[in-house]
């Protein structure tokens, strides 16, 4: 079986996008646009133009604005450009962070 390099480099971005919305704002600005950068600059040279256009748009946002609730915004779109790219097997879904205890009403079955 032949070992296809997008697809390595396809799981690298996905890993680096999930890692930086794994970390909800526990991020701070200069790592996260170093981060995105990286991200920008591999999607580029591999030619993964959609990812390339939101990293590049999100840099200019988080020069502008910051750090906020706009990141996961982008994070998501990025994540889900990456995911066209791949084959559906290849994609495993981000695990959801569970809820404290003791918040809202609990359901039971």
């Amino acid at each position: 079986m032949r070992h296809d390099p997008i697809l390595a480099i396809l799981a690298d971005l996905l890993r680096r996008v999930d890692g930086l919305a794994g970390a909800r704002g526990h991020v701070a600005v200069p790592r996260l646009r170093d981060e995105i950068d990286q991200i920008r600059h591999i999607a580029r040279a591999f030619h993964i133009d959609t990812v390339e256009c939101l990293a590049g748009t999100l840099q200019s946002a988080l020069s502008l604005q910051g750090a906020g609730p706009v990141v996961l915004s982008y994070l998501d779109l990025m994540r889900d450009a990456i995911a066209v790219e791949m084959p559906e097997a290849d994609i495993i879904p981000m695990p959801l962070a569970p809820k404290p205890a003791g918040l809202g009403p609990h359901l039971s079955a």
